[in-house]
């Protein structure tokens, strides 16, 4: 049975219909419908799946998909607002930096152990959300005690004090009255006990104030952090050593008793390490751990690109890349479904959805060994982004490139602009160069993009607020001698 918050994550996907999803991605990906759709109906069988009975709910296995297309067509993309979108805990890894068992490099199993630390982080950031609140009233109260000390420890030298004085024949004074003045500044004056206590929450709540107003940022005070481990442990761990030592090391960094010092810091840092210290309190961190295994399980993706650089290319001698072969029989069993061991945990990826993508320039799907290829049942072949994608490109995304410039521009108070028959020049030269040389997809519209706005950008400090508006004249005239020179366009564009 599921815990509860996985409950909660799994029934936030029972508003997402498979239309809403497309228009979701809609947002920030133009075109591949076809991929929106197929990636739709994979997370939607994600939560059909935990509504079905008990019996079979097991046997339902996730619809592995295959992206082929170029580069820059939105593959990645696609995959990472998916996994935003649904709440899900997401891995990318590249599958050309694995290597078979028993050579030096990355084993497959990491991939596992990638997703979950990534659960275990989005986990955490849930639970500390719970209780930010709790916890900043808590650093501001451990706040006022270092920059307020309570009665009962600032007059302890004072009472010890008055005890030598009145041995001495001299009259004890009473404990000490605190003042705050409107600077933060503390000062001290004799009084009894009950006057003294009630003076001291007077001077608390002021202090409280100037705390909450920023006024008491500057202060010193003194806190009590924990040391890092010795690097002792990481000299433990050569370069390229297998992933497990990694994990020994930092099992015998947790045996260390932890070494604590005290640094004088201003407010403003103390809150932040004040806060660190009250999360860690207020989040139990086997609860995260167990419900990051659970969300992994039910709800982990992992994007694996790049799967065609280990497609089985024929040697000379007539049977697979041994190596490239090696690498997708150790993938075969985690896509299958089997037991990974973490430092976590066992992890079981039966119902881990698996997002593949690859160019498959040289090589093609069928180049995989047949195993695994049974394990990728939907394939999508990604469209190569036209002209007018690229027009689309530019103004249609929330997150569109001539929108992130605006934004970069007006941080220094410039206003700018794209004309339309500027975006449509900026396609067209993208379109040219990409067709001339290596097709890199959207991607050329930032080199394109930072080309064209190079000066602009150097000069915006000195040159004031003006308004700065780019048409197609300025784009032609910037990028002429670049698009039109072969040997500065393959450096530069």
């Amino acid at each position: 049975m599921p815990s509860k918050h996985t409950q909660q994550a799994i029934a936030r996907l029972a508003d997402l219909t498979p239309r809403q999803i497309v228009a979701e991605l809609d947002r920030y990906i133009v075109g591949q419908d076809e991929a929106k759709k197929a990636v739709a109906i994979a997370l939607r069988n994600r939560w059909r799946r935990q509504q079905a009975p008990e019996g079979i709910r097991d046997e339902i296995s996730p619809n592995n998909i295959i992206l082929i297309g170029p580069t820059g067509v939105g593959k990645t993309e696609i995959a990472r607002r998916l996994a935003r979108l649904a709440g899900a805990p997401f891995s990318k890894v590249e599958a050309s930096k694995f290597t078979e068992v028993g050579y030096v490099g990355r084993d497959v199993e990491s991939m596992v152990r990638d997703l979950v630390e990534s659960a275990i982080d989005m986990v955490r950031t849930e639970r500390e959300n719970e209780v930010e609140d709790l916890a900043y009233e808590r650093v501001d109260e451990r706040l006022l005690d270092l920059l307020l000390p309570r009665p009962s420890e600032a007059t302890a030298e004072g009472q010890r004090g008055a005890t030598t004085s009145a041995a001495a024949g001299g009259a004890g004074s009473g404990p000490s009255l605190f003042v705050v003045s409107s600077g933060g500044e503390v000062a001290r004056e004799g009084g009894s006990p009950e006057a003294t206590k009630e003076r001291y929450n007077r001077t608390r709540d002021k202090l409280r104030q100037l705390l909450r107003d920023g006024q008491l940022e500057d202060r010193e005070v003194e806190v009590e952090v924990t040391q890092q481990g010795a690097p002792m442990f990481d000299m433990l761990v050569p370069q390229g050593a297998p992933e497990g030592v990694e994990n020994f090391s930092e099992m015998l960094q947790d045996m260390m008793p932890k070494r604590r010092k005290k640094r004088t810091v201003k407010v403003s840092e103390a809150r932040r390490i004040l806060l660190d210290q009250e999360l860690e309190k207020l989040v139990d961190m086997d609860d995260v751990t167990s419900d990051a295994l659970e969300r992994v399980e039910k709800m982990g993706i992992i994007f694996l690109d790049e799967i065609d650089k280990i497609a089985g290319e024929r040697s000379q001698m007539g049977g697979p890349d041994v190596s490239r072969e090696g690498v997708q029989r150790d993938l075969l069993p985690i896509v299958e479904g089997s037991n990974v061991q973490t430092k976590y945990g066992m992890v079981k990826t039966d119902h881990v959805l698996f997002i593949a993508a690859g160019a498959f320039h040289v090589s093609k799907p069928s180049d995989l060994i047949p195993e695994l290829q049974g394990r990728f049942p939907i394939r999508v072949e990604l469209k190569p982004l036209t002209e007018q994608d690229f027009v689309r490109i530019m103004t249609e995304p929330e997150n569109a490139l001539t929108k992130q410039y605006a934004a970069l521009v007006s941080a220094e108070g410039a206003p700018l602009t794209f004309t339309e028959d500027a975006i449509a020049e900026l396609a067209r030269i993208a379109t040219g160069v990409n067709e001339r040389m290596e097709n890199i997809g959207a991607r050329r519209l930032h080199t394109v993009m930072s080309s064209l706005l190079e000066d602009v950008l150097y000069d915006l400090p000195d040159r004031g607020t003006k308004p700065i508006t780019i048409n197609g004249a300025t784009v032609r005239d910037r990028l002429k001698a670049i698009v039109e020179d072969e040997d500065l366009r393959r450096y530069i564009l």
